[in-house]
């Protein structure tokens, strides 16, 4: 009898370990919601972190600076204008100070949170979204297109707004007959996928209002299931076997008649929420009231859906909310960070790849989706698509003076497009604010090179050598800018631990 040598599969990500964040850098005394919805109660960007709390007479959702830690006062402000509890809560991926909510009351409200938060309670949306005729439970922004939100309720119908007008642009009411249970865009944002209460996936181009496909049973067990579209257009869904398994498939959108892959987990109960990263091709499955973090590779090569490893806790998870990669610390080689939602606390988890080397690990940080929305709102209503424009993350990620600066109030107005007159679009926040005074005044100076189009003064086309060289110097003003923020950070840290030691904590 003889012997094959299994052959080990290769992956930088094979090693890739998961820790918690030290007790002095949690956030405590969140009282999280206990709302019955399946949804992951958190939302985070490089800027803030937001958790759904329990309110009495109404819905509210508590939005801290990423760098906040300690305990969190029970006076500290809130976002609070919803009359019942609020259900989904998400950030735009083109504004790290607006944000959206969905809750009970059947509306959608949109929030423009200050720089460094709250200092009041927030009751006044900039923008309100009534559409749905029950709870609203699904918000999703659109990937590339500025300002389009697509939001699901309880009455099975889809909604796609213009948030810059308040506008409601396509309206999707019968293509489920049941409670919709998630909604995902693709990469360009050309179609979404959903799952139902039918058990059945579905593919839908939401602006035509046409259903691409559909698979019935994509799971047999009658607990929700999730979907999630991938980069290369594959779709991954979690959801449960006729015996209560749960599952994880992955299906190709070409032929849905079987999955590519399914792998069975055990027997729990919590629905298993899946956060996708389309730079590692990794998902990371996390179960509402699990005390496990799984997380996957999925490939070109059979089986696909790789298993790599699992974060193991002994508190169970109540949500999770995922970073997006612009946040995380590459100086550490972290390629994911979570808040992990205990019953009164939010735990930072890094997941990180172990390198020797101090130097950018360009192989772990492809150019990742930056917060310039690749087309406006009327663009991608008119019929255009587009990927995402991306962003290096080597040194650092700043984020660029927005060109998008017209800001709403209290409700939505049309701003003139007129490229000619330098009109700007209609926008539902500021731009992001530059480290220092400096580097405004070098920007203002400087002019900012545009992607994808070409800027011309009468007859005459700027140089391309002059883009360049434009590209060059915003590139390494954005890199300086990375360092002194990370160097205040470290500072503050610093005066934090001296202060402790000072009043005999430590």
């Amino acid at each position: 009898m003889s012997f094959r040598r299994g052959v080990v599969r290769q992956s930088k990500f094979r090693h890739v370990f998961a820790q918690a964040w030290k007790a002095e850098h949690c956030i405590d005394d969140v009282r999280v919601s206990r709302v019955t919805w399946d949804t992951s109660l958190c939302a985070v960007n490089p800027k803030f972190v937001a958790v759904i709390i329990e309110a009495g007479g109404g819905g509210a959702f508590l939005v801290v600076p990423l760098s906040k830690s300690g305990r969190i006062d029970q006076s500290c402000p809130t976002v609070c204008g919803h009359a019942a509890p609020v259900l989904d809560i998400q950030w735009s991926p083109h504004d790290d100070n607006i944000i959206a909510s969905a809750s009970e009351d059947f509306t959608v409200k949109v929030w423009q949170i200050p720089d460094g938060g709250l200092t009041s309670p927030m009751t006044e949306a900039i923008v309100t979204l009534e559409g749905h005729s029950k709870r609203v439970g699904i918000l999703a922004w659109h990937p590339t297109a500025f300002n389009i939100l697509l939001t699901a309720g309880c009455d099975n119908v889809i909604c796609v707004w213009n948030v810059g007008t308040g506008e409601l642009v396509y309206q999707l009411s019968d293509a489920h007959p049941d409670l919709i249970y998630s909604v995902s865009w693709n990469k360009d944002g050309s179609a979404v996928c959903t799952v139902c209460k039918d058990k059945a996936l579905r593919v839908i181009d939401p602006r035509r209002g046409t259903i691409l496909k559909v698979k019935e049973k994509v799971h047999d067990g009658t607990r929700p299931m999730r979907a999630v579209f991938l980069s290369d257009g594959k779709i991954l869904t979690t959801g449960f076997s006729r015996m209560s398994e749960r599952q994880l498939a992955l299906w190709d959108t070409k032929d849905l008649s079987e999955p590519m892959a399914v792998q069975e987990m055990d027997t729990s109960n919590g629905v298993l929420l899946p956060f996708y990263d389309p730079d590692t091709n990794m998902v990371y499955l996390c179960g509402k009231g699990d005390c496990t973090i799984r997380y996957f590779e999925v490939t070109d090569e059979s089986p696909y859906v790789h298993f790599l490893s699992l974060y193991s806790s002994k508190e169970p998870q109540r949500g999770a909310g995922f970073l997006s990669k612009r946040g995380v610390d590459v100086n550490k080689c972290e390629i994911a960070r979570f808040y992990k939602l205990h019953e009164r606390k939010v735990e930072p988890i890094s997941m990180t790849v172990p390198r020797k080397s101090d130097l950018f690990q360009g192989d772990l940080y492809p150019d990742t989706a930056g917060m310039e929305p690749a087309l406006l709102a009327d663009e991608w209503i008119a019929g255009q698509d587009a990927p995402p424009l991306l962003v290096s993350l080597s040194g650092g990620y700043s984020a660029p003076p927005s060109k998008h600066r017209d800001t709403l109030r209290s409700k939505p107005k049309l701003v003139s497009q007129d490229s000619g007159t330098g009109a700007a679009p209609p926008s539902v926040g500021n731009a992001a604010a530059t480290s220092s005074s400096a580097a405004k005044e070098i920007e203002e100076e400087v002019p900012q090179p545009r992607v994808a189009t070409r800027e011309t003064d009468g007859n005459t086309e700027r140089p391309k050598k002059e883009d360049d060289l434009l590209t060059e110097l915003l590139a390494e003003m954005k890199a300086l800018r990375a360092v002194v923020l990370a160097q205040s950070q470290r500072i503050e840290l610093l005066e934090r631990q001296l202060a402790r030691i000072e009043d005999g904590d430590v």
